[in-house]
């Protein structure tokens, strides 16, 4: 039979996923393949949970779908105000949460809300939204236009926007060349003077990455440096927008990554973790002061999508934070990952490891010629596709990624497992990549 769907690469060929338990997907030929990456730093609470499946299903039979520009529901309300709760302090009274339909969409919507806000301010020359190089926020023309990571923008570079972009938080490949603490967030400085340079008046946002997800391998910054960015926007009259879609609902160990600086934006864009893959859902937390400016301003956002606030999704997301909340889920990244840690702690040894970072169970291990002088491999030698290959034959999927170091060269796999994670589990993934990594040489 002729083959029906776009695939993500057609030089690929893909095994076919028929259940999930646990954290395992089980394949059509009864190969259970470990979700190390935890499908793209999607998964929390684990494949094949029926109680999620039955909430879904009993929300489908009442109520499958009710347009939000005719109708609100009342699932919808209380899981706004159950998100609400996760935010920093100032959020829980008058935040407001804007619901999507993944990340790609969140970014999009904090996009124009960013622009409405100081519209509503009476501030119209605020047009442009910054971010960091090799950042990836999503997929979407919006969304991509902030982003800069180089291969993910290069097809389309002539119908994107450019805005400007400052160095990324990268301390392994410092883009500045620079060591910390000497370095004194340089690279934080950036944004100073790139706010600056384009002009104080026509800045209206900065978005990032607390922890970088795909792109960077979970690079994580020192200390100060997000305290320092927040102080930049806030003397300028700049929202900051955190970008936890891979990041938040725990992942990092806390609600929010941002939590662990004590820094407070003015938007978190949720996805991914929020429903846990079991429904297609995203969403921006927007403080009160946003919310409000368009409030008693206009009175109204001209933005919005079809499957926005859909009762399915909404019903997913509330049986996944009950069952992170029942199971204390939350509580068990730190643990669990400080196990993994370990386990992964003799990959070191080799000359090809570079680097094992990260936060909580957001975790990179990046591949290098040679860990001193931190080389990156040629593009054309894909280890990191290899990497992905190797620990499949041992039943393990992980997350490969290149163009960490600049766009084009730079190896790293990333691993995002779901916070029920065992020392079973944890066990196979570093076996796994110690048997791929002693088959680089």
């Amino acid at each position: 039979m002729t083959e029906a769907l776009f695939p993500r690469s057609f030089k690929k060929t893909y095994p076919q996923a028929a259940s999930g338990e646990g954290c395992y997907i089980i394949t059509s030929d009864g190969r259970r393949i470990l979700d190390a990456a935890g499908s793209a730093a999607v998964v929390s609470i684990g494949h094949g949970r029926a109680e999620v499946a039955d909430a879904m299903a009993a929300q489908a039979r009442r109520l499958a779908f009710a347009h939000s520009s005719q109708f609100h529901t009342e699932i919808a309300e209380r899981l706004a105000q159950r998100l609400r709760a996760l935010a920093p302090p100032s959020f829980r009274e008058a935040g407001r949460v804007f619901f999507t339909s993944g990340g790609s969409e969140a970014t999009e919507t904090a996009l124009k809300l960013a622009r409405q806000y100081h519209l509503e301010r009476g501030q119209p020359q605020r047009v442009r939204m910054l971010a960091r190089r090799q950042s990836y926020h999503g997929s979407t023309l919006g969304a991509l236009s902030v982003s800069a990571n180089v291969a993910r923008r290069a097809p389309f570079t002539p119908i994107l926007a450019s805005w400007g972009h400052i160095a990324p938080c990268f301390c392994y490949h410092c883009p500045l060349k620079k060591t910390f603490p000497e370095c004194k967030l340089g690279c934080a400085d950036e944004l100073e003077s790139l706010i600056q340079y384009a002009g104080p008046q026509t800045v209206a946002a900065f978005l990032f990455e607390p922890v970088s997800g795909a792109t960077l391998g979970a690079a994580a910054p020192p200390e100060g440096y997000v305290q320092r960015i927040a102080e930049i926007c806030r003397k300028h009259g700049v929202l900051l927008i955190a970008d936890e879609i891979m990041s938040g609902m725990g992942r990092t160990g806390a609600p929010f990554a941002v939590d662990h600086w004590g820094v407070v934006p003015d938007m978190i864009l949720v996805g991914k973790g929020i429903a846990s893959g079991y429904a297609p859902l995203g969403a921006v937390i927007a403080a009160p002061h946003v919310a409000e400016a368009i409030a008693n301003g206009s009175g109204a956002f001209p933005h919005g999508f079809t499957y926005q606030e859909h009762p399915v999704a909404m019903a997913a997301a509330h049986a996944v934070l009950d069952i992170l909340e029942n199971e204390k889920l939350f509580e068990n990244v730190f643990p669990a990952a400080q196990l993994l840690r370990s386990a992964l702690e003799p990959l070191a040894a080799s000359q090809f490891v570079g680097d094992i970072r990260g936060r909580g169970l957001l975790l990179g291990v990046e591949f290098v010629q040679g860990n001193v002088t931190h080389t990156p491999f040629a593009p054309s030698a894909g280890v990191a596709e290899r990497v992905r290959e190797l620990a499949y034959e041992h039943n393990v999927a992980v997350y490969p990624v290149k163009g960490c170091v600049d766009g084009t060269a730079g190896d790293h796999i990333l691993l995002a497992p779901p916070f029920t994670l065992g020392e079973q589990e944890i066990a196979q993934i570093a076996a796994a990549l110690e048997a791929a990594v002693a088959k680089l040489a």
